[in-house]
């Protein structure tokens, strides 16, 4: 019987602890708390609006100078004039410009792989002078000397340089140092001659030509004084 007793006291003891873990695990509602709802702000875009929020195009360091040159006048475009202009048009204008300046660069690679002067690019060579037309007549049967005797009488030293010039390509071809040709550029000229101080005398007398002719340099009496020593020089190595 005392047995009996225990056993039930132990049973009971063991029903009173479950019971209490029980009602321990039960989830208390909490009524005290008070719930808000928020908004989203109507200026919520105006905050975030700058440029380190924009994540359409890549600015910083990833970027070249062209294109930070480009998103620089954008914005400039947009706080003076209020323009907005969209990352999209922005990166069309610079795949522009790129396609403009690979132009600009085959257009002179071109040029001095022809061996074209190099200020002659920016302007229109003149190939009638006076009464000279190179298309149609041969440099041989032209009476240089004429003209240049008419040039220095006017005082243009820049045309009687131009005239000292052709009277020596017009005693090299006389020579048959060169095959003189009216759409031969002086180069070709130059690659043609085979003595080495006439070489040098025409390369000499080639710069001046260029420089002072087509780089458009007015000369006064001096300055052809001293720069037609040099033509007088290859000259008197040629023999006609």
């Amino acid at each position: 019987m005392k047995h009996i007793f225990l056993l039930i006291f132990f049973q009971l003891l063991a029903l009173c602890s479950f019971a209490q873990g029980t009602n321990d695990s039960i989830i208390k509602i909490d009524s005290s708390s008070v719930l808000i709802l928020r908004t989203i702000d109507d200026d919520l875009s105006k905050k975030y609006s700058g440029d380190e929020f924009n994540y359409t195009f890549k600015t910083g360091e990833s970027q070249n100078l062209l294109a930070r040159f480009i998103n620089w006048v954008g914005r400039g475009l947009g706080n003076i004039f209020g323009i907005s202009i969209s990352p999209q048009l922005l990166k069309i204008i610079e795949y522009i410009i790129y396609f403009l300046l690979v132009i600009l660069a085959i257009y002179l690679i071109v040029k001095f792989l022809i061996n074209e002067n190099f200020n002659s690019l920016f302007q229109k060579k003149a190939k009638v002078i006076n009464d000279i037309n190179l298309t149609e007549e041969h440099i041989e049967g032209i009476d240089i000397n004429n003209l240049l005797s008419i040039a220095l009488e006017q005082k243009d030293y820049r045309l009687a340089i131009r005239y000292q010039f052709l009277l020596t390509l017009q005693k090299l071809s006389k020579s048959d140092i060169i095959e003189w040709q009216f759409d031969k550029t002086n180069s070709d000229y130059f690659n043609e001659i085979e003595q080495t101080e006439i070489k040098k005398g025409f390369k000499k007398i080639t710069y001046l030509y260029d420089y002072i002719w087509y780089g458009e340099q007015t000369i006064d009496d001096l300055k052809y004084t001293k720069s037609v020593l040099d033509f007088e020089s290859i000259n008197k190595q040629i023999q006609s």
